[in-house]
């Protein structure tokens, strides 16, 4: 009689080789997250995006405002040929005086010498006393009987030197100094009446008469007479 014998569970099978298996990875370690160098640097992209966005918001405020091309000298106004236009930034902080305002600066003065190349702002002029380029004002005392009783700023007169300082009358003896002058200013006292003392008279005159003229009125021999205006 035969006796068969009896495999082990699992008998007739190969068993699975134990060990790694060719080609699986090893298990890495998580890696370790850094959310404060994270949020850096989204606050760094997001600063160098406002620095551009500025640059190119103060690019665009730019104003056109005025430079002179030509030296302007203390007491002189500006001209149309001593300026031109350029673009800046706006500043609060400066003055700047606009293109456009050029007529109404023509009207000031410089308050000191200003070179070529100057951006010009509200500050370097002040008002000043009306003349024109080429005129000069001259103060003269007029004594009684060298002026017109009723003479006044605006008057238009026609000065003259006189040799009779006794007289002051611009009669016989007498030389025309100045054809025609403005009277800028009179001095009178708070009565507004003429009394016998002198008479502070000052006149606008061409600036090439004003040297001789400054030199009558030192000597008294100064006599002016009202003629009708421009």
């Amino acid at each position: 009689m035969k006796i068969q014998e009896r495999s082990g569970a699992g008998g007739g099978r190969s068993a699975a080789p134990v060990g790694p298996v060719v080609g699986d990875r090893l298990p890495t370690p998580p890696r370790e997250r850094k959310p404060a160098l994270a949020a850096l640097a989204v606050l760094l992209i997001l600063v160098g995006a406002l620095g551009v966005t500025t640059l190119v918001l103060r690019a665009g405020e730019r104003i056109e405002v005025i430079k002179l091309t030509d030296t302007v000298p203390e007491g002189e106004a500006i001209t149309d040929g001593q300026i031109t236009s350029v673009m800046v930034n706006e500043d609060s902080s400066a003055n700047f005086v606009p293109w456009e305002q050029r007529d109404s600066l023509k009207k000031l003065q410089a308050k000191s010498t200003l070179y070529k190349g100057t951006v010009l702002v509200g500050e370097m002029f002040a008002e000043g006393s009306g003349l024109q380029q080429g005129e000069a004002t001259v103060g003269v005392s007029l004594k009684e009987g060298q002026y017109p009783s009723h003479i006044k700023s605006g008057d238009h007169v026609a000065v003259y030197r006189v040799g009779d300082e006794e007289s002051g009358a611009a009669g016989a003896g007498s030389a025309l100094l100045v054809e025609r002058a403005v009277v800028a200013d009179v001095t009178r006292g708070n009565d507004d009446v003429v009394s016998s003392s002198n008479l502070p008279v000052e006149l606008t005159v061409d600036a090439s008469r004003a040297a001789a003229l400054a030199q009558a009125a030192s000597a008294g021999e100064v006599a002016v007479v009202l003629i009708p205006g421009d």
